[in-house]
């Protein structure tokens, strides 16, 4: 299931349970209005298990990988306290702040993506249709080329007569990209890299922080023990670094530390508001409140990140374009003038 589905499914769910509908047949009915079949399959196990006498929380956990553990645990504490349908619409609302986030943060790539398309796109027009067109004239006339000019002549031969090697070349890369990034210890590095980089390494590690601080709070809101909600807020986590300090929490929040002094000891990965608002949350006894604070300071960081972040790299990206199309363009008008320079009646 979607993001969206899941949205969808909690919040239809929960209106249908606060109409005191029992849950199996609230159950069916979502999946009558359910379109796709993947959708179905899923809400007919969990139809089954409810009916075979397990509670939702558990037949959801058979199906973690769908829902999350987060879901899970939301769900769960809803049955405990009672309030099962109220968790359900707060999860929903939760869900789609999440998907708000991820919306920002991808939208924001779009206008980069487009430029680099451009750029490709007009290279390669340039290099193998216009290039080949004229590269005749150039090997008719006896003249040392331009330096460009024998490296694009290089590159295109390259590209229109061995570019297979380069389809495969460029399989290899990714393939060993792909074999690389398994391992722990190189996923682990890349992820470091990302929350360093320019520009976007302060939008991508406000949007971790907003995601684990969101997590943290609702769980300790919902009474989950604090070493629990880390754990699970480490398992939510889409970055490795977060995951690996979030688990060592965990680990130093077993013994009986704080968890404001770990924090404050991470600066490269958990700024300083962080451990300060933690702190505050420890002697008031509202960690929750301070978490989900956090959470939207870092989530409108992200916002306004994402809109200055077209402003920040168009320049970059508009010189890049300018040095590659210029390239090419240098390399076939210095012939063409060398050989209108050559020309004798």
């Amino acid at each position: 299931m979607k993001l969206e589905e899941q949205i969808l499914f909690a919040k239809r769910l929960a209106i249908l349970l606060k109409a005191e509908i029992p849950i199996a047949q609230a159950l069916a009915m979502l999946r009558d209005q359910t379109a796709k079949q993947g959708g179905k399959a899923v809400v007919n196990r969990l139809i089954v298990d409810v009916e075979n006498g397990l509670p939702l929380s558990a037949a959801v956990a058979k199906q973690k990988k769908m829902f999350g553990l987060f879901a899970v645990n939301i769900i769960k504490v809803g049955e405990m306290g009672g309030g099962l349908a109220d968790n359900l619409q707060y999860l929903a609302e939760e869900l789609k702040k999440q998907r708000q986030l991820q919306g920002k943060v991808s939208g924001a790539l779009i206008y980069p993506g487009f430029i680099v398309a451009a750029t490709l796109g007009i290279t390669a027009l340039l290099s193998l249709y216009v290039f080949p067109k004229i590269l005749p004239i150039f090997a008719s006339f006896r003249f040392a080329l331009p330096l460009p000019t024998r490296i694009l002549m290089a590159m295109t031969n390259f590209a229109t007569h061995k570019f297979w090697l380069a389809g495969l070349g460029l399989l290899g890369l990714a393939a060993a990209a792909v074999l690389l990034l398994r391992l722990p210890a190189v996923k682990l590095a890349v992820d470091r890299l990302l929350i360093k980089l320019p520009f976007l390494g302060k939008m991508l590690q406000s949007y971790f922080l907003a995601n684990t601080c969101r997590t943290l709070g609702l769980l300790l809101r919902s009474n989950v023990h604090i070493v629990d909600a880390t754990r699970i807020a480490a398992i939510t986590s889409s970055s490795l670094v977060y995951r690996r300090e979030l688990h060592i929490l965990a680990q130093r929040l077993a013994r009986g530390e704080k968890i404001s002094r770990h924090l404050a000891e991470r600066a490269s990965v958990f700024p300083p508001l962080v451990p300060q608002m933690a702190s505050v949350g420890e002697m008031s006894g509202n960690l929750s409140g301070s978490f989900l604070y956090l959470a939207e300071i870092y989530e409108q960081e992200v916002e306004d990140a994402a809109k200055n972040l077209s402003s920040l790299i168009e320049p970059v990206l508009m010189v890049g374009m300018g040095a590659v199309v210029g390239f090419v363009a240098i390399s076939i008008i210095t012939p063409i003038y060398q050989i209108t320079q050559n020309i004798k009646p």
